[in-house]
């Protein structure tokens, strides 16, 4: 009886280790797609940019006054771009990640600086969350977000 115990005590730890080790893989995954995120942003990189977003997606970016689709996800870029803005550096402070099953939420704070045509920096903070779906192909899209000014003090 005793063996028994030991035994599904053992395949317990074993499952728990291994599903651990996959939320940690999937989360590193997910920081990796965020940072390709800005990268897209950084190189105005709309094609590649438009890649990281599910068909179904819903969400509220920061420049938008209500939700919006897919369809409206670059109106974020082309509204520094179309100024003569780019994006000329960004620093993504991690806070929390979450996976269940084929999902990921990610939350973080993101400093920036753009550029405008003159070559005056423009400094600038957002919090962001983002849920990642990950489909049956092994892919992970963002399929809800949203985007917050961040507080006096940057947080």
């Amino acid at each position: 009886m005793r063996r028994i115990a030991r035994s599904a005590i053992v395949v317990i730890l074993l499952t728990s280790v291994l599903s651990a080790a996959q939320r940690s893989a999937h989360e590193n995954e997910v920081w990796s797609l965020e940072d390709a995120y800005w990268q897209y942003v950084k190189a105005n990189d709309l094609e590649r940019y438009r890649t990281l977003w599910h068909a179904d997606f819903l969400g509220w970016p920061i420049n938008s006054p209500q939700p919006v689709g897919k369809e409206k996800i670059t109106e974020f870029i082309t509204a520094h771009t179309s100024k003569g803005e780019s994006l000329k550096s960004y620093d993504l402070e991690r806070l929390k990640a979450q996976v269940t099953d084929n999902y990921a939420t990610v939350t973080y704070r993101v400093r920036f600086t753009w550029t405008d045509k003159n070559g005056t920096d423009k400094p600038g903070s957002l919090r962001i969350i983002h849920t990642w779906l990950h489909d049956a192909g092994g892919k992970w899209q963002i399929i809800s977000g949203m985007g917050a000014p961040t507080d006096a003090e940057g947080h």
